[in-house]
């Protein structure tokens, strides 16, 4: 329950961390982008040492980004067994009298590589390294040219923050949740799908009723503080580029310009293609 990462912010003195949040939601994206380009042998390499580059830059533990991958293993693993024994070519392996192809592990493989990617590069540039009120302002800031078609930036940017931030302050809940209700002789593990979905509902409901009630509360507190949407309002600090976030943004439009080449001029399935599986 308390190993998501997003919402959960990790005080560290870095290069990442002190970033233009603008600049952070632009990596994230393109790193997104970078994960979804690789194709081939060489550009998962080159992913798998820049997931490791940005964990070391941004000084945050690798338990701690461990822990964030732990929720999502098992879907992981899921999605590997699918493409696994569905996707069929290359080199034919026989193993207890399962078929499975060459490139059916190499997608396999580069599917949960890609996942990881996902968790990491998202998880570091917007929630490990930014505070919900940067990760605001930011977003608000590089999408506000969309208020010029009537479109709330302000209100969709403030929505979002207040969702990741009480991500974690949700999973603490259930956690309480499940405790008293163990304490009172609730069981959650044995018995058949249908009955053990039915020992949720008391999980669920006093959960429904304590998010309402915190939302209520903040609503409360929001108009107590005269709090009236993003218009007029002023920064106690405002946002400017400098010269690290121009870099940051060339190292990685540069790093996904590599991929696109190595693309284009590289094999896609070295390994199937040259028969080493």
């Amino acid at each position: 329950m308390k190993n998501i990462s997003f919402g959960q912010y990790y005080p560290a003195e870095s290069i990442i961390h002190r970033l233009d949040p603008r600049t952070k939601v632009i990596l994230a994206i393109l790193y997104i982008v970078c994960s979804f380009v690789c194709q081939s042998a060489i550009g998962f390499t080159a992913l798998i040492f820049s997931m490791l580059a940005i964990i070391l830059i941004s000084k945050i533990p690798i338990k701690t980004i461990l822990r964030s991958i732990k929720p999502v293993i098992i879907i992981m693993v899921f999605m590997a067994f699918l493409n696994l024994f569905l996707v069929k070519g290359g080199v034919e392996l026989t193993v207890w009298k399962i078929t499975i192809y060459s490139k059916g592990i190499y997608t396999a493989v580069t599917s949960v590589l890609r996942v990881i990617s996902l968790i990491i590069g998202t998880g570091i540039f917007l929630t490990y390294t930014t505070t919900p009120i940067e990760l605001t302002d930011g977003i608000e800031q590089l999408f506000g040219f969309l208020k010029k078609i009537k479109i709330p930036v302000h209100e969709f940017a403030m929505m979002m923050t207040i969702a990741l931030r009480f991500i974690p302050t949700l999973m603490e809940e259930t956690d309480k949740i499940i405790s008293a209700q163990k304490a009172r002789g609730a069981d959650f593990t044995n018995g058949s799908i249908v009955k053990r979905a039915k020992a949720l509902i008391p999980i669920l409901v006093p959960l429904f009723i304590s998010a309402f009630r915190r939302a209520d509360e903040l609503a409360i507190a929001m108009e107590c503080r005269c709090y009236r949407g993003g218009e007029g309002r002023t920064k106690l600090h405002v946002l400017r580029y400098r010269t690290r976030d121009f870099i940051s943004m060339f190292i990685f439009i540069a790093f996904l310009a590599g991929l696109i080449l190595i693309n284009c001029f590289g094999v896609e399935y070295p390994f199937i293609e040259n028969g080493w599986f």
